[in-house]
């Protein structure tokens, strides 16, 4: 009972993180996805006034307006949806191409784990920037003709950028996960349960979807929930440098990265604060909250971690 005890005080605090994240994330997502009709609907109805550029924030501007004088709270919503979005869908492709490949290497054994879990070592050593870089110029072409093929909106470009965006930063982001799955599957090999399907001659497939998949689905969420925030942050990065999502399509990244050219540039009373802080400050606290939930998850799922 004393041992019981002293496991909850070191995992209650925790969990007290983990729910204080998700409570923040909630309080941020959700607005952002909740009014993405209205966002989407003011964001292409209006073009902005002039007289109103630059206004600090107010009642009419809770949040201020931007060199256009368009509000910074609905571009930030928007911004908001698409960066979370990005986020989600290349965590979600991680996980896939991770789980697949690493469980592959581990049930197959031998030369096949050793040829696999190679390619995952010299892309290891790869600069992770660079991949992405690489694989979201060799992709946006293709990504460009195919959407340009199936809709003739005016919207098609950047909804090629997106997805060119999100399978690049996906494509990349599969190999710690691949690694912690083999790992896994490894010692899952060597159970009796396992032993027992085999020898009653189950395929691998169905070994895979009733028996393995089961079981590895703590550290598949945990390293989801911890993927997303590094996804969210390396679109952010991408679109401060001017190569993820392109203007006039609005994410945080590429919102702080026009609030840090204005304020850099106009050097000189008043300071439009405004512009860098609120892009900053949900980038910064939604990946915080996200992280807290990846911790508490990993606590909660992960018996080692509870001892």
């Amino acid at each position: 009972m004393q041992i019981d005890q002293q496991r909850w005080r070191a995992v209650l605090p925790r969990m007290s993180t983990g729910r204080f994240g998700l409570a923040v994330l909630r309080l941020i997502a959700v607005p952002c996805c909740a009014t993405l009709p209205w966002s989407l609907s003011y964001y292409e109805g209006r073009a902005g006034d002039e007289q109103y550029a630059f206004a600090p924030p107010s009642m009419r501007f809770p949040l201020g307006a931007d060199a256009l004088g368009v509000s910074l709270l609905w571009r930030c919503l928007l911004g908001g949806a698409i960066s979370l979005g990005i986020g989600l869908a290349a965590a979600a492709i991680a996980v896939v191409i991770g789980v697949a490949w690493g469980a592959t290497a581990a049930y197959a054994g031998g030369r096949i784990d050793s040829a696999m879990m190679r390619i995952v070592d010299v892309l290891y050593g790869l600069p992770y920037i660079l991949l992405v870089v690489l694989i979201d110029m060799s992709l946006r072409p293709v990504m460009q003709m195919l959407i340009s093929s199936l809709t003739s909106d005016a919207t098609a470009g950047s909804i090629a950028d997106v997805a060119t965006l999100l399978l690049a930063i996906g494509g990349v982001s599969w190999l710690t996960m691949s690694r912690v799955i083999r790992g896994q599957v490894l010692s899952l090999r060597a159970q009796p349960f396992m032993e027992a399907a085999r020898a009653c001659a189950i395929s691998p497939w169905r070994i895979f979807t009733f028996h393995l998949l089961p079981n590895l689905a703590g550290p598949i969420i945990v390293y989801a929930t911890l993927t997303v925030p590094t996804a969210i942050l390396q679109e952010s990065f991408l679109s401060f440098l001017g190569i993820g999502v392109q203007a006039p399509l609005p994410s945080w990244g590429n919102l702080a990265a026009d609030g840090l050219n204005v304020v850099h540039n106009l050097n000189r009373p008043p300071v439009r604060w405004w512009l860098l802080v609120w892009p900053c400050t949900l980038l910064g606290v939604t990946r915080l909250s996200l992280n807290f939930l990846g911790d508490a998850l990993r606590t909660w799922l992960d018996p080692r971690m509870r001892k």
